[in-house]
């Protein structure tokens, strides 16, 4: 063979292997389009926010081979029964609160939160490090349904009210929007709790049909306009210390995808988790004090509502942990962790941020 025969075959074949190359790669990445269903409005970009993140970045992982389409709750499917439609298949995932389905078991609200539980950065610990996933996997898994930690608020306020809190003796009666085990918690100081979707609150505390709710922090409840129809605000959210927001899968749907998609799920939920609570960590700031200077009434929860809430609260735990065996699984080595975790924030945690609070507020 000459030599100028030569590179033309040599050209041919690196065509040739090239040519091959590309339909195999195409072949391990399928294109998949899934239908996701937020527990939240649009209007919210925080943390509806959190599933345009997920969506975004699965697509742009993947070359736009994994699409994910977002949907506010209420569009398809409302936020009471996105887990059931993620369990059936009439959506591949949803993103949203666990402790919105209390109802069917109410070790969903671990996931999330619960009274008196973890702050934010331990509530992302205990899930990723130390070995919440794996009991809440199994947990899940009843449910045809696998989970990614993919967002969190941090501490939340705690609530709207049309009437000044003095003690635990003013909130009974009261009819309140409060979501997960915290509404049984403020059940047993008295108060009346309401499960009510996020985008209903606010006509709902027009009307009177409730006397308080509770929704996020600043940033969002200023949005959602309850500085209108609510004069005092309350804090902290004792119930919510830091609330992850889960990305739910259809667990069938999930095995099937590709290693590649998997890891870009994982990755992308991560992604969420992190910008979300960045977002709230700037918006808050300005909010509160827009929400301050517009006359709002700020009010730290009396001493005696909060140490009836805290007894209340444990006692519903070691109620729960008597009748209810998925919860004593999930909440006994919870409550390890958040022993320990707290004994550890005490130490250096603590001790910086409460000096250079302190501190600055003297000037």
């Amino acid at each position: 063979m000459d030599r100028r025969s030569f590179i033309k075959s040599a050209g041919l074949a690196g065509v040739g292997t090239a040519a091959l190359a590309a339909p195999a790669i195409a072949q391990s990445a399928p294109e998949i389009k899934w239908r996701l269903t937020s527990g939240f409005p649009k209007s919210l970009d925080t943390i509806y926010g959190g599933a345009e993140t997920i969506s975004k970045a699965v697509s742009d992982i993947t070359d736009g081979k994994f699409q994910i389409q977002v949907f506010p709750s209420g569009e398809l499917i409302p936020t009471p029964q996105a887990l059931d439609a993620v369990q059936n298949d009439t959506v591949e995932a949803t993103h949203t609160c666990s402790y919105y389905y209390v109802g069917k078991d109410p070790t969903f609200a671990i996931g999330t939160a619960i009274p008196f539980g973890l702050n934010a950065r331990q509530q992302n610990a205990w899930i990723t490090e130390g070995g919440g996933q794996q009991l809440l996997d199994e947990f899940y898994g009843q449910y045809g349904v696998v989970s990614f930690v993919a967002g969190n608020t941090g501490t939340q306020m705690g609530g709207w009210w049309r009437k000044e809190i003095k003690s635990v003796a003013d909130l009974s009666g009261v009819k309140f929007r409060i979501a997960g085990l915290g509404g049984r918690v403020m059940a047993k100081l008295g108060a009346a709790p309401q499960q009510i979707p996020g985008s209903d609150i606010y006509p709902a505390l027009e009307k009177g049909t409730i006397d308080a709710a509770e929704w996020v922090g600043p940033y969002d409840d200023e949005k959602l306009g309850f500085a209108q129809v609510a004069k005092y605000y309350y804090y902290p959210g004792f119930w919510e210390g830091g609330p992850a927001i889960h990305l739910f899968v259809n667990k069938a749907k999930y095995e099937a995808l590709p290693d590649s998609y998997k890891a870009a799920l994982k990755a992308a939920s991560a992604l969420a988790n992190d910008v979300m609570m960045a977002k709230y960590d700037v918006k808050n700031v300005t909010a509160i004090r827009s929400l301050v200077g517009s006359g709002v009434q700020l009010r730290r929860y009396p001493n005696d509502v909060l140490e009836a809430a805290y007894k209340a609260t444990f006692e519903l735990y070691d109620e729960l942990a008597a009748e209810n065996a998925n919860w004593k699984k999930v909440y006994e080595p919870w409550k390890k962790y958040r022993e320990e975790a707290y004994q550890w924030f005490r130490v250096a945690e603590y001790t910086f941020d409460s000096f250079g609070y302190t501190m600055q507020a003297k000037g």
